[in-house]
């Protein structure tokens, strides 16, 4: 009996263990089964969202999204205005994508907005805008281009193509160019388009690159041309540095300053090249310590201080050192320019190692500056004393020194060294000297010889007559 029930319960366990090993391996089956139906679904979900997978020789996904529908990697302080949607094709108006860029690079210090080379970009007018996080750069190594046709421009943009307005601790540099394509501007039979479009002759027409009360800017080795009129102007401002650029211009376009400073002071114009229709440095009231060096000036009408004092007004300019320039085919070579009427000062003013060549008038001063035919003789006019002219040296086409003072308030402190000028084979004028109420002293050598008698010797009452206008710029 007892080897009955010992038989029976060897059976129940055989058979419980036979159902478990049964039930253990459907379980693996199912399993197995399951897994490969997941690793299937995952594999078909993967192929699905293979546009966002980066494969070699493809592009990455798309970075995370800028305001202005711009595309930009986060935390960079780099900024391409392609990046922003412009086109730089030349045509498309890449407007809008370059302001983009310079709003999002305005937020971050040290940013970088890029116009990258190979690349052409048409700009309509744009006004960049400050305050900005400190030393944003502008780096131009593609070219920017101005709207070509007079009647593509707004009536109420024609004073500036590319506006700086507020702007401290800022630099613009690069291999680039700045383009104005002025030429539409600068011819005569378009003064009749002028007329018809804007319903008189403007007086002013766009300056390519102009800067209004902006502190600490630098500009170097770009190149700017053809603008249609002033290249490059600092208004109101202070702290500037210009440094290895081009200007460039054809000599018959009008009014095509190279460099025009108002109202601007502690300024250093160094080692450029400037070729234009008009005055390559030009330097007007309210402008003080300024240092222009190492310059290449023609065509042109040289380095002009003026005209100051236009409709009797106040014109204060002082300590201004230009030296070691080189002046060839100018109108002009160094010269102080003032409208009769004016009031105000021009002082400390050093004019030294200046190199000429096909000059009309290597020196002048003129108190009589008039762009009419005739002008109303008036006895007022702006003091100009402290004046140095040492070492000019080269070739002239029309006259050697031209120093016309006014008669009301003559000119002193007027010092002339080492001058030596001689005709060129240009020459169509006179040996001569002119000069008229100017009063300081004159120091060999001196050729030619005339510019020995050039400068009576001061007087104390002259320099009273002198003082005394001076009191408007203190």
């Amino acid at each position: 009996m007892k080897l009955h029930r010992s038989l029976c319960l060897v059976a129940l366990m055989f058979l419980v263990i036979i159902t478990s090993s049964i039930t253990s391996v459907e379980a693996r089956k199912h399993h197995h089964h399951k897994h490969k139906e997941n690793k299937k679904k995952n594999n078909s979900d993967n192929k699905n969202n293979g546009d966002n997978c980066t494969v070699p020789g493809s592009s990455p996904a798309p970075p995370p999204t800028i305001p202005g529908n711009a595309s930009y990697p986060t935390g960079s302080k780099t900024f391409d205005v392609l990046s922003f949607g412009a086109k730089g094709n030349g045509f498309a108006d890449d407007s809008k994508a370059f302001l983009t860029a310079w709003k999002a690079a305005c937020k971050i210090s040290g940013a970088t907005v890029e116009i990258p080379s190979g690349f052409k970009f048409l700009i309509k007018p744009i006004t960049l805008q400050g305050p900005c996080m400190p030393n944003l750069v502008l780096q131009i190594n593609g070219a920017l281009l101005a709207p070509p046709k007079v009647g593509s421009w707004p009536k109420s943009s024609l004073f500036q193509w590319i506006n700086f307005k507020w702007i401290h601790n800022f630099t613009i540099q690069g291999s680039g160019v700045v383009d104005g394509q002025g030429s539409q501007w600068w011819t005569p039979s378009n003064q009749i388009y002028l007329i018809q479009y804007l319903k008189h002759v403007p007086n002013w027409k766009p300056t390519a690159l102009r800067f209004y009360s902006s502190f600490n800017v630098i500009v170097r080795d770009i190149k700017i041309i053809n603008s249609p009129q002033c290249h490059l102007k600092f208004d109101s401002s202070g702290g500037i540095q210009v440094d290895n650029i081009t200007i460039s211009s054809p000599e018959t376009s009008p009014n095509t300053d190279g460099i025009h400073l108002q109202n601007t002071r502690d300024v250093e114009i160094q080692h450029s090249n400037i070729g234009c229709g008009d005055d390559c440095v030009s330097i007007q009231t309210g402008c003080s310590n300024v240092h222009i060096h190492h310059i290449n000036c023609g065509p042109g009408h040289g380095i002009s201080l003026g005209g100051l004092g236009k409709d009797k007004s106040v014109a204060c300019v002082s300590n201004i050192v230009v030296e070691k320039v080189s002046l060839f085919n100018t109108l002009a070579g160094v010269r102080i320019k003032t409208w009769q009427g004016g009031m105000g000062s021009v002082k400390n003013v050093s004019f030294s190692n200046i190199q000429v060549s096909d000059v009309k008038v290597p020196i002048i001063i003129d108190q009589y500056y008039c762009d009419k035919d005739i002008c109303k003789n008036q006895t007022m006019a702006v003091a100009i004393s402290g004046v140095k002219y040492d070492q000019i040296v080269g070739t002239y086409t029309s006259r050697p020194v031209h120093l016309a003072c006014s008669n009301g308030i003559p000119c002193t402190d007027v010092d002339l060294t080492d001058i030596q000028l001689k005709p060129s084979f240009k020459y169509r004028g006179l040996d001569e000297a002119l000069c008229w109420n100017s009063y300081g002293k004159s120091q060999g050598p001196l050729y030619p010889s005339s510019i020995d008698s050039c400068v009576r010797r001061d007087g104390g009452s002259v320099k009273r007559i002198a003082r005394s206008r001076e009191h408007v710029c203190f």
